[in-house]
């Protein structure tokens, strides 16, 4: 079964764990320094937050799926409808390690379809692996994506992944 997800960024983690552990009447499953997440099953729902980004809003939104097969019928729709579409195995995002496809709306909203394997002790891929720094936790660019592609919540300007 498959499961709405949104990334929001927040200005404030604290004040934004206890709004919507209020408005969830939920803990979060998973509360890091920089993030928190819940993955709740009415709505089913995998809502995370995190402060890593300059500007609070909506950083991507996806579908996360329990099984490579689900993955793969999410890339298949993507790829069907000759969509740009970017694949990562194993990456580590969001203290998960997961196999994702990456795709951009023509709003330039990054949209994920995800299948994760396990937590990961830290949020993402480290900067210093050059290229494979904007695996976290957005695609910095796809081919045919729209001018003003989506920001990664892991790229800053000065990874020139943004």
């Amino acid at each position: 079964m498959k499961r709405f997800h949104v990334h929001v960024s927040v200005a404030d983690l604290p004040a934004s764990i206890r709004y919507y552990t209020a408005l969830f009447n939920a803990e979060p499953t998973v509360v890091r320094d920089d993030y928190a997440k819940w993955a709740l099953d009415d709505p089913r729902v995998n809502f995370a937050i995190s402060n890593r980004m300059e500007q609070p809003g909506v950083d991507h939104l996806g579908i996360q799926v329990e099984t490579d097969a689900e993955l793969a019928e999410m890339q298949g729709r993507l790829a069907n409808a000759d969509l740009p579409i970017q694949s990562q195995s194993a990456t580590n995002c969001c203290y998960a390690t997961s196999n994702k496809h990456w795709s951009v709306d023509p709003q330039g909203i990054a949209w994920e379809t995800f299948h994760s394997l396990g937590s990961a002790p830290t949020y993402g891929e480290s900067r210093d692996r050059g290229a494979e720094a904007a695996a976290c936790c957005v695609p910095a660019r796809l081919n045919t994506a729209p001018k003003q592609a989506a920001r990664s919540a892991c790229c800053t300007p000065e990874s020139g992944c943004c």
